[in-house]
């Protein structure tokens, strides 16, 4: 299964979201400036489906050691915190949007996070 349109649906759910290529991947901008998700299929050596997110200070680490099989320290981004999920181990869709919301969280300006918060996000 495709993970793209799920993906789709919970980033384009976010407030003042929108996607456009980037670098040749489905990307995720705030007010189409911030990246908060880029989707990535096998485009960086990945195995299979993945996104990279950037991530609070110290969660890469957290994540990669605790599952290496699952999270992964991207290229390019990874030595700025940001962390790579892989879409075709374990998926748990409910974890993958909590991650998208956190990134969201991270390069949004106040208002919009406001708004998140408001609508009990």
């Amino acid at each position: 299964m495709d993970p793209l349109p799920r993906l789709r649906e919970i980033c384009l759910a976010l407030p003042e979201s929108s996607e456009r290529l980037s670098h040749g991947c489905p990307t995720f901008f705030v007010r189409g400036k911030k990246v908060f998700t880029m989707y990535t299929l096998a485009a960086y050596d990945e195995p299979g489906p993945a996104i990279w997110c950037p991530a609070s200070l110290g969660a890469q680490d957290e994540l990669v050691d605790a599952e290496p099989e699952r999270f992964f320290v991207p290229p390019y981004v990874g030595h700025r915190g940001w962390v790579g999920v892989r879409l075709d181990v374990d998926l748990d869709w409910t974890e993958i949007e909590g991650i998208v919301r956190d990134a969201f969280r991270l390069v949004a300006p106040k208002k919009l996070v406001a708004r998140l918060d408001v609508d009990g996000a």
